[in-house]
Formats: C-alpha cells, structure tokens, sequence
C-alpha cells in the first residue's frame, strides 16, 4: 500500500476548498443572473397548504429553500419562452408539493415525502403579462395541478426533490406562453 504524505492531504484539503468555493462563487454569479423582467412572489408562508399540512416541519427541505428554487426555475424558464420585452408578473397564493409525508408509518421515516397519486402537485396563483411599454397583455388566475404526475415520465433531473413541482410550472409556461402563440 503506497504511503501518501501530510503534504499531499494538504493539498488535496486546499483543492476541496477551492473547488467549493468555486461552486459557492458560481451560485452566487447564477443568482444575480436571473432576469429581472420575470418576478415571483409569495403568499404569507404560513398560508401555504404545504406548510398548513406539515406544521411539524418534516423533510430537509424548509419552506424559504423550497420557494427560492421554485422561484428561480420559474424565472430562468418564463425568460427563455417570453419574446425580448414582455414582462411577468407571478404571485404564488398556495402550493401543495408532489407527495407528503406520512408520519404515522414508522418512527424512523418522520422526514420521508410519499409520492402517491393522490398527493400531486398543486399550485394556485396570478399572473400579469406585460407589454414593453408596461401595458398589460394578458392576466389571470390559474390552478395548476398534475394528477398524472407519477405515470409521467421522470423529469432529466431525477434526483432532485422539486422535479414533479417544476414540471407542472413547465407545462404551464408552454400552454400559457408557447402553445398561444
């Protein structure tokens, strides 16, 4: 067995941090990134179904992480489907998550999100269309639901927890904002 020197997991040491920081550093230029003209906001988050039906907090995953991602990816996609100049307005007022956790099967699975087909995505919320000039082009309400969720197939990224959630506002933004065209 070859014998590594102190000097060697030091520098292995100074490269995960490095590349960690990297990664923080490239985050935090995407964030920044995000366009502008695209804004999303939330109803109170003690409003929420999603935090209504888990006033324990299970999962890892708290409501201010949950709705920063959701917001991000909102934001990233309306941008690439929306001609150059049209603004969006878009105010979640509730959300249910894909799946919900079940508490009462087994002690050592409190923070396990269930996906079943009667827990699907759900989402309400208001949008505002606008014109260039600030004029507004199109608003409404819409429910957003995906009852087929699991019958789907799996999003590209099928490890990340929020992938039933993100597509459901994908087939909105298509229907909403590609297919009308």
């Amino acid at each position: 067995m070859k014998s590594l020197s102190p000097m060697h997991f030091g520098l292995r040491s100074l490269v995960t941090v490095g590349l960690l920081l990297s990664a923080a550093a490239a985050s935090a230029i995407a964030r920044d990134e995000l366009p502008e003209r695209i804004q999303v906001a939330w109803a109170p988050t003690k409003q929420l179904t999603e935090v209504k039906n888990n006033p324990i907090d299970h999962g890892w995953m708290r409501p201010e992480e949950w709705e920063q991602r959701l917001s991000d990816h909102l934001r990233q996609r309306a941008d690439r489907v929306l001609p150059p100049g049209q603004q969006l307005q878009v105010m979640v007022d509730d959300i249910d998550l894909a799946g919900a956790f079940e508490p009462w099967r087994h002690s050592n699975a409190q923070d396990i999100r269930y996906m079943k087909d009667i827990y699907p995505p759900r989402m309400k919320l208001h949008y505002k269309l606008m014109a260039a000039d600030g004029s507004t082009i199109r608003e409404n309400e819409v429910k957003l639901s995906d009852s087929a969720y699991l019958q789907r197939a799996v999003p590209g990224d099928s490890t990340d927890p929020l992938r039933y959630d993100k597509r459901m506002l994908d087939d909105w933004l298509y229907k909403e904002f590609v297919a009308r065209q």
